[in-house]
């Protein structure tokens, strides 16, 4: 199979772009700005989902569903929130469409115009916090942890399959507190099973932080966020976790009774990962060949390919392989024996290393005849051949070690491309010619971190929770610093 991929070395952009295609995970759709989601791609966040939505509801989460449509009185009662939102809003007038004079042509009916516009849901704050003054009277209705599986649209001018589409899916968490400290709780819990599934399952290191106040979600007081370094030496936003403080319950009026019988406002929370998830997948492990996923996401962990010359050996094979993927689904291992006869050998092993495969098997007569077996992982192409009776044991440590290996070698690239500016000299050479994560001092002013990042096209993508403060000078301006922060070029 001619894969003919571009060097991540020499295009990494269009290295990405070819990947998503001819590993066949989405292709752009007739919409522009959007994207179709193939099946192969859809099985990965399919995976991704069916692990978060467990370890949502283990913290005691629940799933519910509100409407696509907001009416766009709602969005203009926060007013941080739509002036954030305003420039990406998709805006329903009408409910009806009719041919026109000639009966050739679809028009919209002039006559069809709706009494209040609707925006098509960009995030749901508004119309979830509208639902909850119904739903929230005293404080035994509290707390109120939901979540939901939802499609969203921004309207991006600029996009790319995955990381920026005009619609793509995703989960938003919106919880409600009766105490400021059950809210913070709640939204530094989150951001630790964002960190969790993110080194546990997708083999990503992340930072964890808090953002600036020119980088947080329009309407939260606070919003925190795990980060990942993709290969180019960009950063990935990878989750986020707000703390809305009282902020959407005064603007939506939802108060709660007390135990003492005072009424005071509700404390909130909103939270979201989407499918921006598969295209740091890619970009973090990826090589010039294909993909590399982790085991706990592929769609297919373990491939058996049979090698035969002719019908009676490969009625051999298959009776054998039959046996062996039927014995490693019982173990829990999503298996595929790719039986087809239009393809050779070497061009499944080719297709199968392009999709990221984990553990590829090959097995052919001289192996039958041998009670052996071909074993080859996709990470580090290491190619083993063992007795047969050692495959199940294989397995099962071979998984969690292309796991581990993944992700150190994901981390040993974070930590070797991860640097300290002291001057803006020094900071502006790292972001031009090594690129990364950059901790340096900042004055804490938005107009100075709007300069910086239109000199260097570089954010603060956090203030690290995990550091401890340091005296300093910003790098800019030379005011007093008392902490590092993360800049980085990101997506």
């Amino acid at each position: 199979m001619g894969k003919g991929l571009p060097k991540r070395s020499e295009d990494y952009s269009q290295w990405y772009n070819e990947l998503v295609k001819r590993a066949d995970l989405a292709e752009n759709s007739a919409v522009r700005g959007c994207m179709v989601i193939k099946p192969y791609g859809y099985s990965i966040w399919e995976k991704m989902q069916a692990t978060l939505d467990r370890m949502f509801k283990e913290t005691g989460h629940s799933n519910a569903y509100f409407p696509l449509f907001i009416p766009k009185s709602y969005m203009s009662r926060e007013a941080a929130h739509v002036e954030g939102f305003a420039k990406e809003c998709a805006v329903v007038t009408h409910y009806r469409l009719k041919n026109d004079a000639s009966g050739k042509n679809v028009i919209v009916d002039p006559d069809a115009k709706l009494e209040e516009e609707l925006i098509i849901r960009p995030t749901s704050e508004t119309l979830i916090w509208n639902t909850y003054k119904n739903w929230i009277q005293s404080y035994r209705d509290l707390p109120l942890l939901l979540n939901q599986w939802a499609n969203v649209v921004r309207w991006e001018m600029r996009t790319r399959l995955f990381l920026r589409t005009a619609e793509f899916l995703w989960q938003e968490g919106h919880t409600a507190h009766a105490t400021r400290k059950e809210a913070m709780d709640e939204t530094l819990k989150i951001l630790g099973i964002y960190s969790e599934f993110a080194e546990k399952h997708m083999a990503i290191p992340v930072l964890k932080g808090i953002k600036s106040e020119s980088e947080k979600f329009a309407g939260a007081v606070d919003t925190y966020c795990i980060e990942a370094l993709m290969q180019d030496g960009k950063a990935l936003q990878a989750g986020t976790s707000h703390f809305l403080g009282q902020n959407f319950a005064r603007a939506f009026d939802v108060k709660f009774a007390t135990k003492d019988g005072d009424l005071e406002y509700v404390w909130g929370t909103s939270w979201g990962v989407s499918t921006r998830l598969i295209g740091a997948l890619i970009m973090a492990h990826s090589d010039d060949d294909g993909l590399i996923l982790p085991p706990n996401l592929a769609p297919i962990q373990i491939v058996i390919i049979p090698i035969y010359r002719n019908d009676e050996e490969f009625n051999r094979v298959t009776e054998k392989a039959v046996k062996i993927r039927t014995s490693l689904q019982s173990r829990g291992y999503s298996v595929h024996f790719d039986n087809r006869d239009t393809y050779k050998p070497g061009w499944k092993f080719a297709e199968y290393e392009l999709k990221g495969v984990p553990v590829r098997l090959a097995l052919g007569p001289k192996d039958l005849d041998q009670d052996t077996i071909e074993v080859v992982r996709r990470d580090l192409r290491e190619k083993e051949i063992i007795n047969m009776d050692q495959l199940e044991g294989k397995i099962e440590s071979l998984m969690p070690d292309i796991h581990r290996t993944i992700y150190l070698k994901a981390l040993k690239f974070r930590e070797e491309h991860t640097f300290q500016a002291d001057t803006y000299e020094e900071f502006r050479e790292l972001l031009d010619t090594k690129g990364g994560f950059v901790y340096a001092h900042w004055d804490g002013s938005a107009e100075t971190e709007a300069l910086i990042k239109d000199k260097t096209k570089a954010t603060i993508r956090l203030i690290p929770l995990d550091i401890e403060k340091e005296v300093g000078k910003c790098i800019l301006t030379g005011k007093p610093s008392n902490q590092r922060v993360l800049f980085a070029k990101a997506y």
